[in-house]
């Protein structure tokens, strides 16, 4: 008996259609993503989200069940016969700024802004959905899909997972598969990779004490802020020696903060910055070299030295024969001229990283460069006026479903 990712591809007749179908539900998936857009929630609660989600999945013959630690959203599509569950996950939640595309559907609610695309995976993961449920009986097994909120930093894949959206099926999620829209690809393009193709992301703060005293007088002081100089230089040079290239890191420090006035040597300073690697090992040894050269250079200028590392998420790493997979169905459905296998990782980080230690599976950015402009001068994901190409969802929608298909067959 063959296992899942074992399975030859299916026959092209079985998806030739599948674009199609999901071109002809586009209304409505520019519809739901619209009305997301104009009211964008943050963080782990999203009962406005919510709500819109449920609205849009009602009447499919779905189980559905909603979260007990997040307004998360969980449904089971059962197909005509049984087998194992796959996972298609699309996230929910906005970003703390404000919007300046001067879109018609822009943002109406201040300081909050779909600026990564979450609108567009919920509404092309409820259109896969409903795709699906009207191809239900072609399917051996469960497709589970996975509305999570918290993605932007609140570790909303982790709630799901301790709430039990791995087994919503009452079988184990045996593969996993999530999109994700990027405003720097030609629109429709599906571009993943196998190994890891996103980085782990830890927060380091630094907090160097010293003594305060008079800025004309500093042999009377203990001033830190030299001491905080001294340890950004010190923590490049501690990637570029201790880390192996092939396997690499990112520290970035990006805030300095010292001082009230230009006459007083303050007693403290802070460092702040972002921590990326690509692998656990890499991972386990910055954090174990960043506090030993900071108290290094602190005790060098005399000062004490408080350094925390906050865990964030860990490195997305795709199954190979699921990356292979997911780019085999994406030449298959959309053609082999929307198919890009990326040469290498980029440093952002992704809590889906979290189902994907658990579940063999994959993840895959979909192009949606808006028409007429070149994706390498596109505003970038995360900015304030970033703009993605609507079409771009069909595409998407498409590519769920077929991964579902593929692996319940």
């Amino acid at each position: 008996m063959t296992g899942p990712t074992e399975l030859p591809s299916l026959p092209d007749a079985r998806l030739a259609g599948l674009l199609a179908e999901a071109r002809a539900l586009q209304p409505s998936t520019v519809a739901l993503r619209r009305e997301l857009h104009r009211h964008p929630e943050l963080g782990l609660e999203l009962p406005r989200t919510r709500q819109s989600i449920l609205r849009a999945l009602s009447g499919l013959p779905l189980e559905i069940t909603t979260g007990t630690s997040t307004t998360s959203v969980t449904a089971v599509l059962r197909g005509g016969r049984p087998g194992p569950a796959v996972l298609l996950r699309g996230d929910m939640d906005a970003l703390p700024m404000p919007e300046d595309t001067g879109a018609e559907f822009a943002s109406e609610v201040p300081g909050a802004m779909h600026a990564c695309g979450h609108d567009t995976h919920v509404a092309m993961l409820a259109s896969a959905a409903r795709l699906l449920a009207e191809r239900a009986d072609e399917l051996a097994g469960s497709v589970v899909f996975m509305f999570q909120p918290g993605e932007e930093g609140f570790h909303g894949a982790r709630h799901m997972i301790h709430d039990g959206v791995l087994d919503a099926a009452g079988t184990r999620v045996e593969r996993a598969f999530a999109l994700h829209t990027y405003a720097n690809l030609p629109s429709g393009t599906i571009a993943t990779r196998p190994g890891p193709i996103l980085a782990s992301a830890d927060r380091l703060f630094v907090r160097v004490i010293g003594k305060g005293g008079h800025g004309s007088m500093p042999h009377n002081a203990l001033d830190p802020v030299p001491a905080a100089a001294a340890m950004v230089g010190a923590l490049q040079t501690m990637v570029t020696r201790r880390v192996d290239v092939t396997d690499p890191a990112v520290l970035s420090v990006t805030r300095i903060t010292a001082g009230t006035t230009s006459n007083v040597i303050p007693e403290t300073a802070e460092l702040e910055g972002t921590i990326r690697t690509l692998s656990e090992r890499t991972r386990a040894r910055v954090r174990a070299e960043v506090p030993t050269v900071c108290e290094g250079v602190g005790a060098a200028y005399g000062c004490r030295v408080l350094t925390d590392i906050e865990p964030g998420y860990p490195p997305t790493v795709n199954d190979d024969a699921m990356a292979a997979r997911v780019l085999s169905l994406a030449g298959d459905v959309l053609g082999a001229e929307h198919v890009t296998e990326m040469a290498a990782p980029i440093m952002g980080a992704e809590d889906f990283s979290y189902v994907l230690q658990r579940v063999p599976g994959a993840f895959a950015f979909l192009g949606a460069c808006p028409p007429g402009t070149d994706p390498a001068e596109a505003e970038a994901n995360h900015s304030n006026r970033v703009v993605y190409d609507e079409d771009a969802l069909a595409s998407g929608v498409a590519l769920y479903a077929a991964f579902a298909l593929d692996s319940l067959r």
